[in-house]
């Protein structure tokens, strides 16, 4: 059944399932922005894409209002997909706070939407986990939102694989659309390997839809020779700063090398191998500068590596 909806919305959207290789493996998403943001949402060019995810949080509302009235520009509601999430601290209160109770879920959502002056989204995520909250009041949640026409589909995100399986057999039972987890996956950070949650995700059809590919930017040509005053690092912006130490700096201009040879960036060799082998449905991209996501495009023309590559990348990944 979900393997099933997932290939149908597909057909319909070319997101998600891979089994057909089209424009839309890298999706926008508005996480962060730099300084210039109105400018930044005026000129990008947005036909490149068809897939906007709009995260609420408070410190973002006006970005996020020239981000969605600039969509509006350029495209109809049903043109395009839009997806947004709650999960993570969202209004001041006992209600607000970071958790998946049904109150904050469904109240998270009417918010957004009102923001956004839509009737409704097209995937509702559950951003991160609660332990305090059973898994089924947070399905029934999510599974509500789609019974009252605010959302078309249900995602979660950041479960593992022993949490996925449990919320998808509840929303099985409850014949609830859900078809994505988004969790994180790099180079640098592969939990979905080890966690089983990767093949796990593909063998039962749903989508992944993973974000931080650069880890942080550290799969860049920011670091390659050492840390600028002006970068996430050289600012404090980052928790991973302790990490950009002699030994990830040298497997950084190790893994450089092999995008030079392939014709690429290092950035691009990042997102190639992230979706190397179609287990990936589609890849979160941000960007403060538009000519970053015109960059980062290119990486979709070039997602086939030699068995000798991927045993170059191997060795220096593992040190």
């Amino acid at each position: 059944m979900q393997a099933r909806i997932a290939d149908k919305l597909l057909k319909r959207l070319d997101l998600l399932r891979r089994t057909v290789r089209r424009e839309n493996d890298l999706f926008i998403g508005l996480i962060k922005c730099g300084e210039g943001v109105e400018e930044f949402v005026a000129n990008f060019d947005y036909k490149a894409f068809r897939y906007f995810e709009i995260v609420g949080l408070p410190e973002l509302i006006d970005a996020i209002q020239a981000y969605y009235d600039n969509l509006n520009m350029h495209f109809e509601k049903d043109e395009i997909l839009i997806t947004t999430k709650a999960g993570h601290d969202m209004w001041p209160g006992p209600y607000g706070d970071k958790n998946g109770s049904r109150k904050y879920l469904l109240s998270s959502l009417d918010q957004s939407l009102k923001r956004l002056k839509l009737d409704y989204v097209d995937i509702f995520y559950h951003h991160v986990r609660d332990p305090e909250t059973p898994l089924e009041e947070t399905a029934l949640a999510l599974d509500q939102a789609v019974r009252q026409g605010k959302a078309l589909y249900v995602g979660i995100s950041n479960y593992n694989k022993a949490d996925t399986k449990k919320i998808m057999k509840i929303f099985e039972e409850l014949r609830t659309p859900f078809i994505v987890n988004q969790p994180s996956y790099s180079m640098l950070n592969r939990w979905i390997e080890d966690d089983g949650l990767r093949d796990f995700a593909y063998d039962k059809g749903i989508g992944l839809a993973v974000f931080s590919p650069l880890y942080q930017g550290f799969l860049t040509d920011r670091y390659l020779n050492g840390v600028p005053e002006d970068s996430r690092v050289g600012k404090g912006n980052t928790w991973i700063g302790k990490e950009l130490n002699e030994e990830m700096l040298k497997k950084l201009n190790a893994l450089n090398e092999i995008a030079r040879n392939r014709g690429q960036k290092l950035s691009q060799l990042a997102l190639s191998w992230v979706l190397r082998e179609g287990k990936v449905t589609t890849v979160l991209i941000g960007a403060s500068r538009p000519e970053q996501i015109v960059e980062n495009v290119e990486a979709i023309h070039k997602t086939e590596f030699t068995s000798e590559e991927l045993e170059a990348i191997e060795n220096i990944l593992k040190g």
